[in-house]
Order: C-alpha cells, then sequence, then structure tokens
C-alpha cells in the first residue's frame, strides 16, 4: 500500500481544511477511505443502535496537486484507514500559510498520515513542519462494514433555511430541551418544536422549496402520492442536530432534509466538489 499527495494551490488547502475541520466537530474517530479518485470520511454508528452516521465524499482532483496511491491489491485498489479528524485538523492549521503540504502513507513506530507543511521563511531555506499521525490500517474483509449508505424511502424531502439561522434558534431551544420535533411536508414548510411540561415553542419556515427526486425506485415515488400538506416529522436529540449545525464549515450551495417519519432524518450538504450526508435517528 502506498499513498503520497500533494497540495499546492492556498484555496484548495483552506477548502480541504475547511472539510476535515467540519468532520473533526461531527465525531472523534472516523474511517478515511482513499480512492484513485476520491477521499471519504466515514461514520458506521448504527442509526438503529441510537448513533449518528456521516458519508462524507471529496473528488481529489478538486484538491491536490499530486495525488498517487496503490491500494491492497490491483483488485481491491483502495485503502481504509482509521484515524481521529481532530488530529489531522490540528496539522492543518499549522499549515495555513503554507506554500506546499504533502500528505503521505507512512510507517515509523506505527502507520502514520505524515503531514509536511513547507512554510514561508525570512531566508532563502524553507521551513517544514511535519506531523506524524497516527492511523489503523483496516483490513480487507471489514471493507464491507462501510459502504456507502442508500438514501432512505424518506416521506418527505425539502430544502433547508439558513444553516447560520436554523443553528441559532436549535441553540436557544437546547436551553429548554433535550429533543426537538423536526416536521416537514410537500409544500416547503418545515417546523422545529420543542414541547416540555412547562413549555411549548414552534418555530416555523415556509416556502422552503422541496427537491425533485428522480427514481425508478417506486417506493421514492410513492411519496410523491402524499398529501401536500401532510408532515412527516421525526424527534431527535437536541445535542446530536446542534452538533451537525456548529460543524458546518463547508458552505453548501444546496442542504436538504429528508424526513422519514417517526425514524430518521437524513441531511445531505452538497458543496460543487464536496457531498456531506449526516443521518440522525429518531427516538420516541
Amino acid at each position: 500500500m502506498r499513498f503520497r499527495s500533494k497540495i499546492v494551490d492556498v484555496s484548495c488547502l483552506n477548502h480541504f481544511t475547511r472539510v476535515v475541520n467540519t468532520i473533526a466537530k461531527l465525531t472523534k474517530a472516523c474511517t478515511l477511505r482513499l480512492t484513485v479518485s476520491k477521499l471519504y470520511f466515514i461514520l458506521t454508528d448504527k442509526v438503529a443502535n441510537g448513533g449518528v452516521s456521516m458519508w462524507c465524499e471529496l473528488s481529489q482532483g478538486n484538491f491536490f496537486d499530486e495525488f498517487q496511491m496503490e491500494g491492497v491489491s490491483a483488485e481491491h485498489n483502495d485503502i481504509y484507514l482509521e484515524l481521529m479528524p481532530e488530529n489531522l485538523s490540528r496539522a492543518l492549521k499549522t499549515a495555513q500559510n503554507a506554500k506546499a503540504v504533502k500528505i503521505k502513507l507512512t510507517n515509523k513506530h506505527c502507520p502514520c498520515l505524515t503531514l509536511a507543511a513547507e512554510l514561508p521563511s525570512l531566508s532563502s531555506s524553507s521551513r517544514i513542519v511535519t506531523h506524524d499521525i497516527p492511523v489503523g490500517v483496516i483490513p480487507r474483509k471489514l471493507w464491507h462494514d462501510f459502504r456507502e449508505p442508500n438514501v432512505p424511502d424518506f416521506d418527505v424531502s425539502i430544502y433547508l433555511p439558513v444553516l447560520k439561522t436554523m443553528k441559532s434558534i436549535v441553540e436557544r431551544m437546547k436551553n429548554l430541551s433535550n429533543f426537538v420535533v423536526i416536521e416537514a411536508n410537500r409544500n416547503g414548510q418545515m417546523n422545529l418544536m420543542i414541547e416540555t411540561d412547562l413549555v411549548s415553542v414552534t418555530t416555523n419556515f415556509k416556502d422552503l422549496g422541496n427537491p425533485p427526486w428522480v427514481s425508478d425506485d417506486a417506493s421514492q415515488v410513492s411519496t410523491q402520492d402524499r398529501d401536500a400538506e401532510a408532515m412527516a416529522e421525526a424527534r431527535v436529540d437536541i445535542r446530536k442536530l446542534l452538533q451537525f449545525l456548529a460543524g458546518q464549515q463547508v458552505n453548501p450551495t444546496k442542504a436538504i432534509c429528508n424526513i422519514v417519519n417517526k425514524r430518521m432524518v437524513h441531511f445531505i450538504l452538497l458543496h460543487e466538489d464536496v457531498s456531506l450526508q449526516y443521518f440522525i435517528p429518531a427516538v420516541a
């Protein structure tokens, strides 16, 4: 297995740093999958067991000036690594003004992602700052645990309001309740609601619009038959929702929320070269 890459363009480096910072805010540990054309950050806590899961996909050609890898074999040309994204995030923070950043897979006292940042210097010689980030190599027999999740058979799909606005509302609601109900319909309406013995608060959003999903799947088509005014809802842990909203640094061009009634909320954030899916299970 071999992997080496290089980022020279400052805007690409900053963009990659923002993506990694977002991942670090969402999870303490995740899987990094490397392929010839893409990178994936994957979190597969079982939603059925109450955990969140995440799938973030990046096209390497939009970030890296050089990118070379050889996977486990010619037939299985992938590398799967366990890492703590916070460690990668910290390393990238030291590289903000770097002339170039090289990232490669090395084997020192243990397998590492070694990040070398070439920093500008007042003298003619440049300074190189190196970080060794420990990683675990995931064996081929476990790869099937990290497959891309299916888009769930949702009851309602809706565009999200401005994420900063949503975050500030949910932050205030967190002081009143541990849970928030997200409900929406096919008429572009979405409500955030909390209800306790002492207080009931609802924030309404209108005219958000509903994404035009095209699918051969009969179950997806059946959502088109749903009454446009009928609300689908999911009651979720407010901290998990806030963690998702507070971590965002990707600045998506599109943000979509799919609701599986009383079962799950599925968020999709799309940027031209990044897509992030995040699944939060409903609680009874």
